[in-house]
This record gives C-alpha cells, sequence and structure tokens, in this order.
C-alpha cells in the first residue's frame, strides 16, 4: 500500500503545480495509470487532446493502438505503468519544450523511483532522448535503435532500456503497426519469470 499512497502525492504535487506555463492551459493533468509494482514502465511524451479532457494517458487513436500492442503480448494496462515526460498538454499538441521537460521530469523520476520497474519502454524521440541521458547512455536517432535492448546498472538493480517508436505513428502510417507488433515481442522476451533476477 505504501507505493499507492507514495503515487498519490506525486499526484496531488503535479495537481498543484505551477512550475512551467502548462498549467494555465490545461484542462486535467495527467499523471499516469496502471500498477505502481508494474514491471515494465511505458513512457510516452505528453498528453494530448483527449487525455488532456480525460486525465488519463493514451486515450485517443493511439491509445487504442498501445492496447493492441499490450494485448498481441499478453498484457493490459493494469500489468504495466504508463507515465509522460510532461504531465500537462503543450497547446495544439506541439513538441514539449526544453524548459517544460526540465520543470515536469523530476515527477517522472518520482515514479520511476517509486515502481522500479525491470523495463523501462521509451515512446517516442522525446521519451528516447530523456531516459537514455537520465541513465547515462547516448541518445540516437529511433529508427536506428528501435526494438534493441539496453542493460543499465542502477542502484536498484539491473534495469532494460527498449526504444520503441510512439503508438502514434500507426495512426498516421499504418505500415509501421508491424515494426511496433515486433518490437513489442522483445518486452515480452526479455521480461523474466516472476521472482527471477536477469543478470
Amino acid at each position: 500500500m505504501r507505493r499507492a499512497e507514495e503515487m498519490e502525492r506525486v499526484a496531488e504535487r503535479v495537481n498543484a503545480c505551477t512550475r512551467c506555463q502548462l498549467w494555465q492551459t490545461r484542462t486535467n493533468p495527467v499523471v499516469g495509470t496502471g500498477s505502481v509494482s508494474a514491471r515494465i514502465l511505458l513512457v510516452g511524451e505528453a498528453p494530448g487532446y483527449y487525455e488532456d479532457l480525460k486525465g488519463e494517458p493514451f486515450v485517443g487513436k493511439a491509445g487504442k493502438v498501445l492496447d493492441e500492442l499490450l494485448e498481441s503480448i499478453g498484457l493490459n494496462r493494469n500489468d504495466v505503468y504508463i507515465a509522460n515526460i510532461l504531465k500537462c498538454r503543450p497547446p495544439g499538441n506541439r513538441n514539449p519544450l526544453t524548459d517544460e521537460i526540465q520543470a515536469c521530469t523530476p515527477y517522472l523520476d518520482a515514479q520511476l523511483e517509486l515502481i522500479q520497474p525491470e523495463i523501462i519502454a521509451t515512446l517516442g524521440n522525446f521519451s528516447l532522448a530523456y531516459i537514455f541521458t537520465k541513465f547515462g547512455l547516448k541518445p540516437e536517432k529511433i529508427s536506428k535503435i528501435h526494438g534493441k535492448v539496453f542493460s543499465v546498472r542502477t542502484i536498484g538493480g539491473f534495469k532494460k532500456i527498449v526504444p520503441l517508436y510512439h503508438p502514434a505513428v500507426a495512426v498516421y502510417n499504418p505500415g509501421m503497426k508491424e515494426v511496433l507488433l515486433e518490437d513489442f515481442k522483445v518486452l515480452a522476451k526479455i521480461l523474466p519469470p516472476r521472482g527471477q533476477i536477469e543478470l
């Protein structure tokens, strides 16, 4: 229960946040959803129009794609935790700004610390750049490294980082769905049986 209570505290801080200007234009902040003891953490970019209305991540067309991708490896949203780099929607769904990322990522860091996932899957370029830099990896183009597995050693043990395309690419380019399905198989392959620590 302690993790759930701690996540509630993170949510309270996000709800009261004025660290960047996005709080002035948001409808609802989007803290994240899923299991606080998830073994896989999916990190997206920022809330879009529907996420901002509902206060939940990935509820639009890209969310339907994500649900299908999870289902393809026998998982659903309750088995993972889904968060974003930004907790508030940038106006017009524009890209996150550097100062917004700096202001908001302490909340993602707190979520990482709480959940202690074994696998971090980055969804899209902004997520890749932040997570790679945080764990001492050199960010590269997603087209070059999607679906590859990177192992990092942390105070909490080993973690695996898997860069993935953002599910929205399959909305605009249906041919990319096969690429995403193949990349998601990698997540299933590297998830060790529960209780088994992989070195």
